[in-house]
């Protein structure tokens, strides 16, 4: 079944209102009818089971049929803080981080970024970024529509730090800390920030400045990977950690 998102102020227990491009997707390429049902979420948690009952080339309504009790997200809200990587590697890093279960990206430039946005170029990359990742959660039916932040410096993202409960900085030459041991440390509704370099990594002075600034230096694994590999490596970790742990929790098993 299709799924739709709409800003929060759109969507009411009794009727959702659709605006915008959904409204061009669902009158002319999916040709929808009157009394079709849809899904449709708030972008924050709620969906609901929906019926068309209005359809117009600016604005389609729909009627609530059911709020439904959705249990798709990761239990701890993860941020990928991405550098900036070369050429079409981010739209690849947000779509696939989406499907994952990222709660938002927080994207940087630091020392080895070799990307440098506009302010001009940069409005128009947000714009697309937000498509790709509207559409990869609809895709992957989650019912949270990650955020992404506005790109900033490498040291304006460290001091985003006081608003988790854990960050961490991916180093490949951190032979001791591994991500695995910071999800031990982490339960429901906690919140991880993790910063993952642009080619090249990170320096080891931007690793040590960002322990100072309370970032754990943390290891991937045994390999080596490349920037867009990596936080997909993160979000697959999380999922199988936590995502185990409340399947097993549910039907009274063991982790």
């Amino acid at each position: 079944m299709q799924r739709y998102f709409v800003e929060p102020d759109l969507f009411s227990e009794d009727e959702i209102s659709i605006v915008g491009d959904d409204v061009h997707h669902i009158v002319n390429v999916m040709r929808a009818k009157e009394g079709e049902e849809i899904l449709v979420s708030n972008g924050a948690g709620r969906t609901a089971l929906a019926k068309l009952v209005m359809l117009s080339s600016k604005e389609v309504k729909a009627q609530v049929l059911e709020l439904l009790d959705e249990q798709c997200e990761l239990p701890i809200r993860i941020t990928i803080g991405q550098g900036l990587p070369k050429g079409e590697k981010m739209e690849w890093i947000l779509q696939k981080g989406t499907e994952l279960g990222a709660y938002s990206f927080f994207p940087f430039s630091s020392e080895r970024t070799i990307v440098k946005l506009d302010a001009k170029k940069e409005a128009k990359k947000l714009e697309r970024w937000r498509k790709i990742v509207k559409e990869a959660a609809e895709q992957s039916h989650r019912a949270v529509l990650p955020e992404i932040l506005p790109p900033v410096s490498f040291r304006e993202a460290l001091k985003a730090s006081n608003a988790y409960t854990r960050c961490a900085i991916a180093y490949e030459k951190e032979g001791g800390t591994t991500l695995h041991q910071v999800l031990d440390e982490l339960q429901g509704d906690d919140t991880l920030l993790v910063l993952i370099g642009p080619e090249g990594g990170f320096s080891p002075e931007e690793v040590g400045i960002a322990e100072s600034n309370g970032f754990l230096p943390i290891s991937l694994g045994p390999r080596i990977l490349r920037t867009e590999t990596a936080s997909q490596y993160v979000l697959a970790c999380a999922s199988y950690q936590f995502e185990r742990k409340h399947a097993a929790a549910g039907t009274g098993g063991e982790a």
